[in-house]
């Protein structure tokens, strides 16, 4: 975030692929997996697979911005070059709001996970204590924050890695417990158990599994060499996308797909079917490991987004201010106010509500992919081949959002993302009308005769 710190040591491609990881497994995979399979059953392997295909198009249109022309604003900053300041105004403040209110919903289930060893403790305490724990992380600067999302993203993967070869020795009868007895045909009769509906409906949780790609586009001029951004990506959304599909293709091919809930991770579902000592543990450390790791990326590029908003003038100078630490402190207090606003919001509104506003959260971030689709011609030449990816995209991406409208649980959602959307744009409206009144005071003053 510091100048200094964008001075000092480049990013080599494999790291900025680590940092990806780390910043995108999380929450939304361990627990959105559980509302596809509940609504699409085996076939959210399709649905998993659409959404990889949709999110690896997405970076590759701001992957080659980014070696083009890297931006420190990623994503809002082509958005104001491709259409003007109204939409880099709109992305930016759009992209903050959305992301303080998922960090909200992510400290609740890290709560969630923490009470799974200490369930006498409110879960306010982990709320807090979580929160002030990544405050730290993103006091420590880029280059600690990096360090940390490096670590993380090796912790998670290993548990991810843990769970693949036991769910395998499970298939071959190694463990024995209330799933051993597995049916191939059994499970792929009934692989698509919600029809096409369920598979349409469920779109747009596996993209939330994917969501953090935004990330990349913030530190991607980092990097030693710009040209390398693709290949980071490419490297790590393919091993995203190997280790979503065989974790969730184990689990539905283990479990019945009707016992696994919407309250518990698809794989802590699995393990449980299976009693073996001290793994649900460690799973369950993994899992507040990736949502700890996906809050602190939050928490550093909603930052990093304000103090970008404030250099351009779409925010009030001084959030832009640097304290000692190299640490832009006005910036990350505004963060931090936000940040207990919706931890607030997330323990005293009633739960239902606080899902609505999450799930219009995520889907704000997903609008976000588009806009940055719709710029992708402006600020790039493309070939046909790019128009035929960039299409495509925004096809699947209409195909996810519009499947919100025929599920009663994400259609709430849907609804007040289009109100915040609205909220956005007329506090737009009202600043460009405050503006054009004052321009045309100052150029219509009439000046005061001098005298002699």
């Amino acid at each position: 975030m510091s100048s200094k710190s964008s001075k000092e040591a480049k990013l080599a491609w494999w790291q900025l692929s680590m940092i990806g990881i780390g910043c995108i497994i999380g929450t939304g995979f361990f627990l959105g997996s559980a509302l596809a399979i509940t609504k699409t059953g085996p076939s959210a392997l399709i649905v998993f697979g659409l959404a990889a295909v949709g999110t690896y198009l997405v970076f590759d249109a701001l992957a080659k911005m980014s070696a083009k022309d890297p931006q420190k604003g990623s994503f809002r900053s082509y958005a104001k070059k491709a259409y003007g300041k109204w939409a880099g105004f709109s992305s930016g403040w759009v992209y903050w709001s959305s992301e303080l209110l998922i960090m909200g919903s992510q400290l609740t289930a890290l709560s969630l996970f923490s009470r799974f060893w200490f369930p006498n403790i409110p879960m306010w305490v982990f709320a807090a204590g979580f929160a002030v724990l990544g405050l730290g992380v993103v006091l420590t600067g880029t280059k600690g924050f990096e360090k940390m999302e490096n670590i993380f993203a090796i912790i998670k993967v290993a548990a991810i890695f843990m769970f693949l070869v036991l769910a395998t020795l499970a298939v071959f009868g190694f463990f024995k417990g209330l799933g051993h007895q597995v049916n191939v045909s059994d499970r792929m009769d009934h692989f698509l158990p919600g029809g096409y509906m369920g598979l349409w409906t469920a779109l747009i949780y596996a993209f939330y599994a994917f969501g953090g790609i935004e990330i990349m586009g913030i530190m991607a001029p980092r990097l030693k060499n710009k040209e390398d951004a693709p290949k980071a990506g490419k490297i790590m959304l393919l091993l995203l996308t190997v280790i979503y599909l065989l974790a969730i293709g184990l689990a539905v091919l283990l479990v019945p797909y009707n016992d696994f809930t919407t309250k518990e991770s698809p794989f802590v579902t699995t393990l449980d079917h299976y009693k073996l000592p001290f793994v649900p543990h460690l799973f369950n450390g993994a899992m507040i490991i990736a949502g700890f790791s996906t809050m602190c990326a939050s928490l550093f590029a909603v930052t990093s987004m304000i103090v970008t908003l404030s250099k351009d003038g779409d925010a009030p100078k001084v959030l832009a201010k640097e304290g000692k630490l190299k640490v832009p402190h006005f910036a990350l207090g505004l963060t931090t106010l936000g940040l207990i606003s919706s931890i607030i919001l997330s323990f005293a509104m009633p739960e239902r509500i606080y899902e609505y506003l999450t799930t219009a959260a995520g889907l704000m971030l997903i609008y976000n992919w588009l806009f940055l689709l719709f710029s992708f011609k402006h600020i790039i030449e493309l070939t046909t081949f790019d128009q035929v990816k960039r299409f495509t995209a925004i096809a699947l991406i209409l195909i996810a959002v519009s499947g919100t409208l025929f599920d009663h649980m994400a259609r709430p959602g849907f609804f007040i993302s289009l109100g915040f959307i609205g909220l956005i744009a007329a506090i737009l409206l009202l600043r460009n009308k405050l503006g054009g009144k004052k321009k045309k005071k100052k150029n219509t003053k009439v000046p005061r005769p001098r005298f002699q």
